[in-house]
């Protein structure tokens, strides 16, 4: 008998905004094909990463995990992913007799480890540790390079980075190439091609990520003008930023915090857009696609990011930290092929995280959730039923600057900690969901302060760096980036640098 399982399609962009889809009201970004996506299934409003890096949220994708049981607090490079992480949603779906396949970024160490899936094509973008370790030896660490090698009219030293911008920069402009050869289109004709190859008589579990709109902002023409002619934006900035004066850098193009010319920050806002718009259209030559080979009614398809962009916001740049810019990301979950129905164009409220990502898209096909996943199913939202012990609030983190930073949200408060300099905020995200004004001084709110602030303390209590004592939280304490049971489980395995506890405090 046929196998009459659902495929199922996780897509995960790199450095998307979540407020970044026409669907979610955003004033200029048009994403018309996500919006079909999101009218199909549902929309998840309190979408968040909990550690807002490219190599700690990939974890949690893959593992289904939160930072506390997966172990990666920050982000830190040449960690062997399969020692570290034995159980990954993909590898749940090959055993379960999928046919898996990653197209695109992976970010995982060493790069070529397929990590549960039973191929990999590859391209992690400019990747600074790939191509230190492999220099310009392509074929060791990427697929995208040496196909663009092969094709007509370029050159057999062709590279994507021969415009020169960087991959952390706000510096924008056009792509340079043929709008064919881009890294974006690229991936998406690598679906195509895969289709064809893949094996039919099992489902599929394809997962698809697109490098872009993470920098660098260099989107073909028409879609860098698209966004060029757009109003200058006067970037918001409230009355806390100077808690972060310390580790401004202005007029840097790679700056996490700092002031930038009114033209870089346009430049920028019109690359990342540019890019957004370009992988929307990607989006929807595979969902034309999958009409073609006759496979679109019985697919699932998830749509996320592995973290925002600040853009700006506050004089910030880049990710890391627990801003709205940087970790709230889109959370889309449609097409649920079953008999019970599943709602369409839904929004949801409730505040959900990447880690949940693993469990729904199991659960949606039938298969059993593993007991190292600590994130919950959604398939009770997708079906809209009422969902009474879902979590009250989300815990996040990430090391940077030399510290940890801290926050814990329900998607309507927020309560952000500094664990170095002891610095805290707290917002009301419905009043201000901009971040503008920091409540955790008021007196008029020292109640909600206190709530929040120990829900950190409980989420935080006895954990190995020490940040809380005596019951509440205490500046100075030494962050990781690895947690210590992570660290014993790669001595364990012998991995190199990890037997003498070497992966010390920051």
């Amino acid at each position: 008998m046929p196998d009459t399982r659902p495929n199922v399609i996780l897509v995960c962009v790199d450095e998307w905004r979540g407020d970044c889809l026409s669907a979610a009201g955003h004033p200029h970004v048009q994403t018309p094909h996500l919006d079909d996506l999101a009218r199909r299934g549902t929309r998840f409003a309190n979408g968040y990463s909990a550690t807002p890096t490219c190599v700690p949220a990939r974890v949690a994708l893959f593992t289904g995990q939160s930072q506390e049981r997966h172990g990666r607090v920050g982000y830190t490079d040449g960690v062997p992913f399969d020692v570290a992480h034995p159980v990954t949603l993909q590898g749940e779906f090959r055993k379960a007799g999928y046919h898996t396949q990653a197209i695109g970024k992976m970010h995982v160490f060493p790069e070529r480890s397929r990590s549960g899936f039973d191929d990999v094509v590859l391209h992690d973008g400019f990747l600074h540790f790939a191509r230190r370790a492999h220099g310009r030896n392509f074929p060791y660490f990427d697929d995208y390079v040496p196909w663009l090698r092969r094709q007509p009219g370029v050159s057999p030293d062709e590279d994507y980075f021969d415009h020169g911008v960087c991959c952390n920069s706000v510096v924008a402009r056009p792509w340079d190439k043929s709008e064919r050869l881009h890294p974006t289109s690229w991936a998406g004709g690598q679906v195509v091609d895969w289709l064809y190859r893949r094996d039919p008589t099992k489902p599929f579990f394809l997962y698809l990520s697109f490098h872009r709109p993470h920098p660098p902002y260099d989107p073909p023409q028409w879609a860098f003008d698209t966004y060029m002619d757009l109003p200058e934006r006067e970037h918001p900035v409230g009355n806390w930023e100077h808690h972060y004066d310390s580790v401004r850098s202005d007029d840097d193009h790679t700056t996490f915090v700092g002031t930038l010319a009114p033209g870089v920050r346009h430049r920028a806002r019109a690359g990342y857009y540019g890019s957004m718009a370009h992988v929307d259209l990607q989006i929807n030559r595979l969902v034309e696609t999958l009409m073609e080979f006759g496979v679109y009614d019985n697919t699932v398809i998830a749509f996320t990011s592995d973290h925002g962009e600040m853009m700006g916001d506050h004089d910030m740049y880049r990710k890391g930290v627990g801003f709205e810019g940087s970790a709230h990301v889109p959370f889309i979950v449609a097409g649920a092929p079953n008999d019970d129905g599943v709602g369409k164009n839904q929004v949801v409220d409730d505040v959900v995280e990447l880690r949940d990502i693993a469990p729904t898209l199991l659960d949606l096909a039938g298969l059993e959730v593993p007991e190292s996943c600590d994130g919950r199913s959604l398939v009770p939202f997708l079906r809209g039923d009422q969902v009474h012990d879902w979590r009250d609030w989300l815990h996040g983190e990430h090391t940077l600057f030399g510290q940890s930073l801290q926050w814990v949200t329900d998607g309507h408060v927020k309560y952000l900690w500094a664990s170095g300099w002891g610095t805290d905020e707290l917002f009301d995200l419905d009043s201000d969901p901009g971040e503008l004004r920091n409540l955790a001084d008021d007196p008029e709110h020292a109640e909600l302060r206190d709530l929040w602030r120990s829900r950190l303390i409980g989420d935080l209590t006895g954990r190995e760096e020490g940040f809380v004592r005596d019951g509440d939280l205490v500046a100075g304490a030494a962050a990781v980036e690895i947690l210590g049971h992570t660290r014993t489980r790669l001595a364990e395995a012998g991995v190199p640098g990890y037997g003498d506890d070497s992966v010390r405090p920051r």
